[in-house]
């Protein structure tokens, strides 16, 4: 989780500077503006809600600042404050419904602020630090209780709704002049989406980023999921970011193929899904996210993915 100094008061809640890199690129923008404001929305947060902050979670994340914090009743908590961007992904709604169930539990909630009070867990210990057969058998135990039925008039998108999105997206990459080389595989993941979305075959509510990192140490249950970005749709999305968990080690594995290929294969087997859904999804989000990553100019991640998506 990393050191950071005690806050003294609103004014000592600075953002870690992994967020500010990634929301203070474009000036003027909401998130650049929520930037400014967050010492005075935390203040005003840790006010109403009669908590006193510890400290923020550092290095932290890139779409959120969390301070871990203590209830008036000395109960460990921690605030999570999601800037404009994110309050659309509805986590709250998830972790309502889950109700501590596989997942964080959630304390109480500002959807307005883009506050969430959440229980305290140990986020200087996720799945990632565990040997990865036995990360990958305790991610698939945290998964299984997450897939549930989600709640009637939920608000959440479906898989088809989101990856819609994405494809424009990969079609935009792959028509670049320098991207040309692109086209073949991002016409396969788009042929492998527009299969798998024209006949959904289950709708179960979905964490949406699930992968060994988002799995923490917790003391309620050994291990619990944080930071969902839900959706509603089939279990085979879901695990198709699993699934390339540690991809530098595969990459740089002689049978790095044939490894990623099995994975898979065991992944489908454990939690009694379709194998060439997996595959197919696996495909497409790694193809979505390579060139995503190319576009912003991260060109050895995207050519990371771009690799392993070619594998499949």
């Amino acid at each position: 989780m990393g050191s950071a100094a005690q806050p003294e008061g609103a004014a000592g809640l600075r953002a870690p500077r992994r967020l500010v890199q990634a929301l203070a690129a474009a000036p003027g923008s909401a998130d650049a503006l929520w930037l400014e404001q967050l010492p005075s929305l935390a203040g005003g947060l840790l006010d109403r809600w009669e908590l006193t902050a510890e400290r923020v979670q550092a290095p932290g994340g890139r779409s959120s600042l969390v301070v871990l914090v203590r209830r008036a009743d000395g109960e460990a908590a921690a605030l999570k404050l999601l800037p404009p961007s994110a309050r659309g992904l509805r986590e709250e709604a998830a972790l309502a419904h889950w109700n501590g169930w596989g997942a964080v539990r959630l304390l109480d909630v500002d959807p307005d602020a883009g506050a969430l009070l959440l229980e305290r867990l140990h986020g200087e210990v996720s799945l990632s630090a565990l040997p990865d057969a036995k990360a990958l058998l305790e991610a698939a135990g945290t998964v299984r209780r997450l897939w549930v039925e989600p709640p009637e008039d939920h608000p959440f998108e479906t898989v088809a709704e989101c990856t819609a999105r994405a494809a424009g997206r990969m079609r935009a990459a792959a028509d670049r002049p320098e991207a040309a080389d692109l086209g073949p595989l991002v016409d396969e993941a788009l042929a492998a989406r527009d299969r798998l979305t024209a006949d959904p075959s289950e709708m179960f509510l979905l964490h949406g980023r699930f992968r060994q990192g988002k799995v923490l140490s917790a003391d309620r249950m050994p291990w619990l999921a944080v930071g969902p970005e839900p959706l509603v749709g089939e279990r085979a999305y879901d695990l198709a970011r699993l699934v390339r968990d540690r991809m530098e080690d595969l990459v740089a594995a002689s049978a790095g193929a044939s490894s990623a290929r099995r994975r898979i294969v065991r992944l489908a087997d454990s939690l009694e899904v379709d194998g060439e859904r997996l595959r197919a999804w696996a495909l497409f989000r790694a193809v979505d996210s390579g060139t995503r990553l190319i576009a912003e100019g991260r060109a050895r991640e995207g050519a990371l993915l771009l690799e392993y998506a070619g594998w499949l």
